[in-house]
């Protein structure tokens, strides 16, 4: 359904971040929010993401309303940016939509902090981004370890990070700081195809390609003394942020569970407006097993990450000299999750669709590592490989609104063929250049898809988040060198 679709009258704007989408269609179970100052929400009208959030208000058992993030925009099935929980309680009628996940399931942003300062760092930035470059396979189909099939894989998809730290890709330490500790529970590899093990068998430690880096950044600015003091960061310190996911694994898992629910819908008396949010029930056969796959699948992200922060380590030692590199923290941002949350004063169990959204827990969650339990739960959003990324912290108010969400990064604002026809790669990386930022891409395609006026302002989406009182900025980070997929 075209945005135009959308009236007029169905839209109040309750504030200078928030937009209420009534339910002006009779299939609607609920009501819409979107988290936007008034420039980005024309935007985000511009394209389909309102009537992707109207369609995905009509999913069976939605529980509160559906939600975009201020870097919302179109994407398959859900928004990208886009939140919805329904219910999954026993007895709930609540339904798991892997087009509320996405593709690249548990994509998601580490932070590396360093002992390094930034200063020294630029001073050898193409040395170090060589370095990276030469570490970590970058690109479409780039292989890199290949895992030996059976328990080997087995194994990856169900310990994670775990796993990769046991063979030697990191230390005890880098599962402490991480969600869920670096591997899903319930993750099951028996629920996950055969073709979907054969994609992941060379690319565990890999970038890929589109959006995902691995970007080597100083600490521009402190904005939250407490915060910054919880998680280690100071300015002119240099830090690494690292975002990749579940690369063709993951792929797989969400192509086959779409057309897997395709056929089942009817079964259960399922009726969707777009058959990309093809549905199963939380609790039936079919949405358990999509959970256990995607678990799986996420597990094998969170390994990959630590196997790309052990060729960071790599690559820092090699042109620095000994460098300590730990991490901060580890985040996802395409994932449904069980968790549990207060409905109306009560406490139930919801499954919380994040798809281009990131959890970011209030202080006091249980689920917090114990550094971070005071403060709340650290989360990262990118700007784009020009311009600065924010590090933040999860509020009270976010787990009243949003189930403890917020939004993943600023956001497509120019689409992949909009930007290659936009500027070309010679001009991207002589723009960069003047900046002082170090640039190694895979293809010249990644160049220009990604180049930084594809993206919306930051700094703007930093500005709602906290304005709505979602985050609490605790400092920015601007690049230094930029690997980029």
């Amino acid at each position: 359904m075209p945005a135009s679709d959308v009236p007029d009258r169905a839209l109040d704007r309750l504030d200078g971040s928030r937009v209420t989408l009534q339910r002006y269609r009779d299939d609607m179970r609920t009501e819409a929010r979107i988290y936007a100052d008034r420039d980005m929400f024309r935007a985000i009208r511009a394209d389909g993401t309102l009537a992707q959030l109207a369609n995905v208000a009509t999913l069976p058992g939605i529980v509160g309303p559906a939600l975009a993030m201020p870097d919302a925009h179109q994407g398959y099935g859900f928004p990208i940016g886009g939140v919805a929980a329904t219910d999954a309680s026993p007895g709930g009628e609540g339904v798991v939509s892997p087009g509320g996940v996405g593709f690249d399931i548990n994509c998601g942003v580490r932070l590396l902090a360093t002992d390094a300062e930034a200063a020294e760092v630029a001073r050898r930035a193409e040395a170090l981004a060589d370095a990276l470059m030469a570490r970590i396979p970058v690109g479409f189909g780039k292989a890199a370890r290949t895992l030996a099939g059976g328990d080997e894989i087995d194994g990856l998809l169900t310990e994670g990070a775990r796993w990769a730290v046991d063979r030697g890709l990191g230390e005890d330490d880098d599962l402490v700081r991480c969600e869920e500790g670096g591997a899903m529970p319930g993750a099951d590899p028996a629920a996950v195809s055969d073709t979907a093990k054969r994609r992941a068998a060379g690319q565990l430690g890999t970038l890929g390609s589109g959006n995902h880096f691995v970007e080597v950044q100083r600490v521009d600015e402190v904005l939250d003394p407490e915060g910054a003091a919880a998680m280690g960061l100071a300015a002119g310190q240099a830090v690494v942020l690292i975002h990749t996911g579940s690369r063709g694994l993951g792929h797989q898992v969400c192509t086959d569970t779409v057309d897997a629910f395709g056929k089942v819908m009817k079964r259960y008396g399922i009726a969707v407006p777009d058959r990309q949010l093809a549905c199963a029930p939380v609790r039936s056969p079919e949405g358990e097993a999509y959970l256990a796959a995607m678990a799986a699948a996420a597990s094998f992200a969170w390994g990959n990450r630590q196997a790309i922060t052990q060729a960071v380590r790599g690559a820092l030692g090699h042109v620095l000299g000994e460098t300590a590199v730990r991490v901060v923290y580890d985040v996802a941002h395409n994932m449904a999750k069980r968790e549990v949350h207060a409905v109306d004063g009560q406490p139930r169990e919801l499954c919380v669709h994040r798809k281009g959204a990131t959890r970011a827990f209030g202080p006091g969650h249980p689920s917090l590592p114990e550094a971070y339990r005071a403060v709340g739960q650290p989360a990262f959003v990118p700007g784009s490989m020009g311009t600065a990324s924010y590090v933040v912290l999860g509020t009270d108010r976010a787990m009243a609104e949003t189930w403890g969400s917020i939004c993943h990064g600023a956001g497509r604002s120019m689409s992949r063929t909009a930007a290659k026809k936009a500027v070309t790669p010679k001009q991207v990386i002589a723009a960069l250049k003047e900046r002082g930022i170090t640039l190694r891409a895979g293809s010249k395609a990644g160049i220009v898809e990604e180049f930084p006026g594809a993206y919306k302002d930051v700094h703007a989406v930093i500005d709602v988040v906290t304005r709505a009182g979602l985050a609490r900025p605790v400092a920015k980070l601007v690049p230094i060198a930029v690997v980029k997929g």
